[in-house]
């Protein structure tokens, strides 16, 4: 071998690293702010309930489908969308995406009986429909599964730092802004929040490409490297067509078991103020402060846990143990219900466990899905698995309904999640060990 071919094989990792930083660098921290406003404007109905429910006279039950009717809207409308985003562009739509779920969490503030309420929270899911597939299949396509695990992991930090910075300032616009103009705490907290997914939408229009090749901030070289990989990732996958990604067996096991995780995710998420206040806590902002130590501790699990996975190439283990954590948690939170250190504490080990789930998650179905296989299946995948967040938050507010407490319901979503830590198993290591 002469001298420069040497020369040039060792000097390709560093390009291919010096690349994937830039691409860190670049795509990540947008995406990051992305999917905080996303799921800000997802989840703030869970503050704005404790002034809303009294001033518009709804039920825990009108709650809790509500908040849950979401997941219908998204769950119509996510495969079109992201089959749309493979047409035109993931840049494009998911700017289109974010603009218009800006507008409608606005005008959520105009609501006054319970059936506007059901009809602003489908629309918005709607809107919402394709962002999480959408960014999942776009960041397919710039990094390869060896690398995909983490950075994966660093955009779900979004979904971590909304809870941290979103809970207390949810409480502290309630608190407030209750009266400001004529205008609830809660059309406040609708309206405030709202502005930074249109602003992001702008950002993103502007700053992203869809293809590595049109990354001007990329050297020849670079763009090489990173084509390469993507190109060697591609070709150990199987090549399905759409129709065979959406009936392929471990598709639909895969769709289970995330449903079982996003059942638990939205059920804590939605009714973890009201939780809060059931230890005794009634000063909004305080609520809000409490809230955000469990989403600080979902942050921490998210990187480390993402990055063992990487480092490791194990991915059933680490899904398992997580899953099992999260039990863990909300069966500690019922014991330490009536105990505010204890009962946070508790939410923090269910929330960890939880809330770190995701990012790792999206490496199974990735590891077997391209190209279109990947936009459709993706987005089915999430579809289905997204129906979860209209029966968790419904489930709590029906059995607060019924029986007065959400023990049994908190219990029961733990329940699940053992089921799926042991489901999880059912995935040959082989397929997903990458």
């Amino acid at each position: 071998m002469s001298g420069a071919a040497v020369s040039l094989q060792e000097e390709l990792p560093d390009v291919a690293d010096r690349a994937y930083r830039k691409a860190t660098m670049r795509i990540v921290p947008i995406l990051i702010a992305a999917f905080l406003a996303a799921y800000l404007d997802r989840v703030n109905v869970g503050f704005a309930k404790l002034q809303m429910a009294s001033d518009l006279n709804f039920s825990d039950a009108v709650y809790g489908v509500g908040a849950g009717v979401f997941f219908f809207g998204y769950f119509l409308f996510e495969l079109p969308s992201n089959l749309m985003l493979h047409r035109v562009g993931a840049r494009v739509w998911l700017a289109r995406i974010m603009l218009t779920w800006g507008v409608i969490s606005a005008l959520t503030l105009l609501v006054h009986t319970a059936w506007q309420f059901y009809a602003m929270r489908f629309a918005l899911g709607a809107a919402e429909a394709g962002f999480m597939p959408g960014v999942i299949y776009y960041l397919s396509s710039w990094f390869p599964a060896q690398r995909r695990g983490r950075v994966v992991g660093l955009f779900f930090i979004g979904l971590g730092v909304a809870g941290f910075i979103g809970a207390p300032l949810s409480g502290w616009i309630l608190k407030a802004c209750s009266g400001a103009w004529g205008y609830s705490g809660w059309q406040w907290l609708f309206a405030l929040e709202a502005l930074p997914s249109i602003v992001i939408g702008v950002v993103l229009l502007l700053a992203l490409q869809d293809r590595v090749s049109e990354a001007a901030w990329l050297s020849p070289a670079e763009k090489a490297a990173i084509t390469a990989d993507l190109e060697r990732d591609r070709a150990t996958k199987p090549v399905l067509t759409l129709g065979q990604a959406l009936t392929n067996p471990l598709i639909i096991l895969m769709t289970v078991i995330f449903f079982i995780c996003n059942l638990c995710l939205y059920g804590l998420n939605f009714w973890l103020p009201t939780l809060i206040v059931n230890m005794g806590v009634n000063d909004p902002f305080t609520v809000g402060l409490m809230a955000a130590l469990p989403s600080l501790c979902a942050i921490v699990s998210m990187v480390l846990v993402s990055r063992s996975s990487d480092l490791r190439r194990e991915r059933r283990w680490h899904l398992a143990c997580l899953y099992l954590a999260g039990a863990a948690g909300l069966v500690l939170s019922v014991v330490f219900e009536h105990q505010p250190a204890m009962g946070l504490l508790a939410l923090c080990i269910a929330t960890a466990g939880i809330l770190a789930i995701p990012p790792l998650f999206w490496n199974l179905p990735t590891a077997l899905l391209s190209g279109v296989a990947a936009a459709g299946g993706l987005a089915v995948l999430n579809s289905f698995a997204n129906l979860s967040g209209f029966f968790g938050p419904a489930i709590v507010g029906w059995t607060a309904t019924a029986t007065g407490g959400t023990e049994p319901a908190i219990l029961f979503l733990a329940a699940t999640l053992v089921l799926g830590a042991g489901l999880i198993f059912l995935i040959p290591a082989r397929l997903v060990n990458r």
